[in-house]
C-alpha cells in the first residue's frame, strides 16, 4: 500500500534551517508530482509546495517563497524540503503526499522557537 515516511523536523531557532525528508512507497513514485502540505495547532492544513514528476518545483505557498526549496530523487523515491531562515509561523507538523491521493504519513514537527 501507499506509503509515506517524513523525517527530519526539531526545534530550531527563527532564522534557522531545516532539511525535511520523504520517503515514499507503493506506487510507481517518478511520474507522480509530489508535494508538501503543513498543519498548525488549530489552523487547517496547507499545501506548502508542488514538485513534478521530473523535478520542476510548480507551486510554492506566498508565505515561503524565496525561503523554501522544495526537490525530488527519483531514484530514492523521496522528496525534500529545504527551509531556511525559519519564522515561528512555521511551525507546524509537515507532510508529504502525492496531489490526490488520499493517504497520509505521520508527519514530522517542526517547532521555530527561541
Amino acid at each position: 500500500q501507499v506509503q509515506y515516511v517524513e523525517s527530519g523536523g526539531g526545534l530550531v531557532r527563527p532564522g534557522g534551517s531545516l532539511r525535511l525528508s520523504c520517503a515514499a512507497s507503493g506506487f510507481t513514485f517518478s511520474i507522480y508530482d509530489m508535494s508538501w502540505y503543513r498543519q498548525a495547532p488549530d489552523k487547517t492544513r496547507e499545501l506548502v509546495a508542488t514538485i513534478s514528476s521530473i523535478g520542476v518545483p510548480t507551486k510554492y505557498t506566498d508565505s515561503v517563497k524565496g525561503r523554501f526549496t522544495i526537490s525530488r530523487d527519483n531514484a530514492k523515491n523521496t522528496v525534500y524540503l529545504q527551509m531556511e531562515r525559519l519564522k515561528p509561523e512555521d511551525t507546524a507538523v509537515y507532510y508529504c503526499k502525492a496531489p490526490g491521493d488520499a493517504s497520509w504519513g505521520q508527519g514530522t514537527q517542526v517547532t521555530v522557537s527561541s
